[in-house]
């Protein structure tokens, strides 16, 4: 893989969750910064959104924000990052952010994260794109998720090689290590994702 640039991050926005994911969100922004990349995400100031944005600010690194106009006006945009985008539409939202990335990072969040990464998924299954994917199991948050797609993959709903597009990391250092050593692509489907 060639170096890494920008790293888009999906994650939720929920204050609800427990604290421990705004702490790794918050974590993970840091670390993105110490190494000089930036953190495109979905411009919210609110749970880990606004832990990962912050993290990567107060290291002093840049962060784009891109959120769609009908959020903005709830104020739930972060108007302090380093760039915030704004558009007309969640679609919108997710092309640009794409656009603007290198690789994906997957925090856990709720059904809006898995929006963005089942559709992140299928657009590599496509062949519109080769950017890795990597999902980190924070506690093992994503665990039943990763059972499911198992379980579609011995039923022959989804194939191995595109199974194995998500690429997971079980902690932050496991999860920048991944971003440093795969190449673009994942169409072998003989390595062992998770």
């Amino acid at each position: 893989m060639t170096a890494l640039r920008a790293l888009c991050v999906y994650c939720a926005a929920s204050q609800r969750a427990n604290p421990r994911y705004r702490e790794t969100a918050a974590l993970l922004g840091r670390r993105a910064a110490e190494q000089g990349i930036e953190i495109v995400y979905g411009g919210g100031q609110v749970g880990l959104m606004g832990a990962l944005a912050d993290g990567a600010l107060d290291a002093g690194g840049r962060v784009t924000g891109v959120i769609p106009e009908h959020l903005m006006s709830k104020e739930l945009g972060h108007r302090h990052v380093s760039e915030l985008v704004v558009v007309d539409s969640m679609h919108a939202r997710k092309l640009r952010m794409f656009e603007l990335s290198d690789a994906f990072a997957i925090l856990p969040g709720g059904l809006g994260t898995l929006d963005e990464t089942f559709e992140i998924l299928t657009w590599r299954q496509l062949g519109l794109h080769d950017k890795p994917i990597v999902l980190l199991d924070d506690n093992g948050y994503w665990r039943p998720l990763l059972d499911l797609i198992e379980h579609q993959v011995k039923e022959n709903f989804v194939r191995p090689e595109h199974a194995g597009a998500l690429h997971v990391a079980k902690d932050i250092d496991e999860l920048f290590a991944l971003l440093e050593t795969l190449p673009g692509g994942a169409e072998d489907g003989k390595t062992e994702r998770f």
